[in-house]
């Protein structure tokens, strides 16, 4: 029988590249919902192609025109953020795929873990907020967490057949992003333009952004403490440009498992899709005549310090990731927007994880509010900062 998948956010960079790869195997996937907050345009064209049951836009005042849209299929059109969550727990759905970027994905996911649906989870910002909440709804309703991420799909590949306790340190590979060279001099002047040039993958504005302070990699060490029940001291970051390993395990007698492949999310796509079985797949394979070496470099926290912060709220714990994760959302919203320069991202990071009340062992609840609160302070102190500094340049 087919699998039938729920799409959620299916007009981002992993959303498509998710079709793509259901396109591809027809026989074996169905397109049952799809959700997106405000491309009705390709949403709408998605739904035309893959005519699944639902399609849901998270902005409401796009409903009407979608429906209009979609008015001569047999396809349900809904709206709202409670929308998105409902639809990826249709009692038809087999597989729960969450793209969504950041925050918004935590809901959504807890609701489909509660209706027992697998996850194919893309969407890292959830176990870096809930991780411990997840793992153990996830354990309780019996449902699989399938990781997407290149990453994280390499160590649970790498890890099939192995015993938990033999497991040494995951070892978790990073390209370096576009700036991997630049001085902390010249990073202070970076652009937009140039922070969204990433050197291997294609991906959208805001993990790009993320690859190129590391915070991306700090994402990672935190869902792979989760993910793998690995603790921090032995989880690894290493800078890898190549982007051909994608990650490894080295294991209690010294030996390692790297998983390999080219720079091509479609690949653990598919993996997280089809698990747990492989599929055939007409994607590049790795040609390794044309890499005369593969180098690797510790990461520099100095320059980078988003990484170093990553660890931090790991190791504080509580909702300490929440705050980190909240306050890097807004802090990257703001430079995209041309608000903030690219090295004060993490300062303004650093200034909301001082800031922000400190919460042992938080609720659900309480990790919305602190997600709230976060966002909430720190608009409104760039705000006063940006404008503090407008007059002082005025006068």
């Amino acid at each position: 029988m087919k699998k039938k998948i729920a799409l959620l956010g299916s007009t981002g960079s992993i959303g498509t590249q998710t079709l793509d790869v259901i396109a591809m195997h027809p026989d074996y996937f169905e397109v049952e919902a799809l959700t997106a907050h405000n491309n009705v345009e390709l949403l709408t064209q998605q739904a035309i192609r893959f005519q699944p049951n639902a399609v849901v836009i998270g902005n409401k005042e796009l409903h009407s025109r979608l429906k209009e849209a979609l008015n001569s299929h047999p396809i349900k059109v809904y709206a709202g953020y409670d929308a998105i969550a409902q639809v990826a727990s249709l009692p038809s759905v087999d597989m729960a795929v969450m793209a969504m970027v950041g925050f918004s994905g935590l809901i959504p996911t807890v609701k489909a873990i509660e209706a027992g649906k697998d996850i194919a989870l893309a969407n890292k910002e959830t176990l870096v907020v809930a991780g411990e909440l997840i793992t153990k709804l996830a354990m309780k309703h019996q449902v699989a967490l399938l990781p997407v991420d290149s990453e994280h799909s390499a160590i649970f590949q790498c890890l099939q057949g192995e015993k938990y306790h033999s497991v040494e340190k995951i070892i978790l590979t990073a390209s370096g992003g576009p700036f991997l060279n630049k001085t902390a001099k010249e990073l202070a002047n970076v652009t937009k333009e140039e922070a969204l040039q990433h050197p291997s993958w294609n991906m959208g504005a805001k993990i790009t952004i993320d690859s190129a302070t590391l915070m991306n990699k700090g994402l990672e060490v935190i869902e792979a403490r989760w993910l793998f029940d690995v603790p921090a001291e032995r989880i690894e970051a290493l800078v890898h440009p190549q982007s051909v390993i994608h990650s490894m395990v080295q294991f209690t007698d010294s030996s390692v498992k790297a998983q390999l492949g080219v720079p091509d999310m479609r690949l653990p796509i598919l993996y997280a899709l089809s698990y747990p079985y492989r599929l055939h797949s007409d994607f590049p394979r790795l040609d390794f005549s044309k890499y005369a070496s593969l180098t690797f470099e510790k990461p520099d926290t100095q320059r980078f310090p988003a990484l170093g912060l990553a660890y931090r709220a790991l190791k504080e714990g509580g909702n300490r990731p929440c705050v980190m994760n909240a306050a890097n959302e807004t802090a990257v919203e703001a430079f995209l927007n041309g608000y903030i320069g690219f090295t004060d991202i993490t300062r303004w990071i650093e200034l909301a994880m001082q800031k922000i009340a400190y919460i042992a062992s938080p609720a659900l609840e309480q990790l919305q509010e602190t997600h709230t609160e976060t966002v909430s302070f720190l608009r409104s102190t760039m705000l006063n900062y940006n404008l503090f500094y407008s007059r002082e340049a005025a006068n």
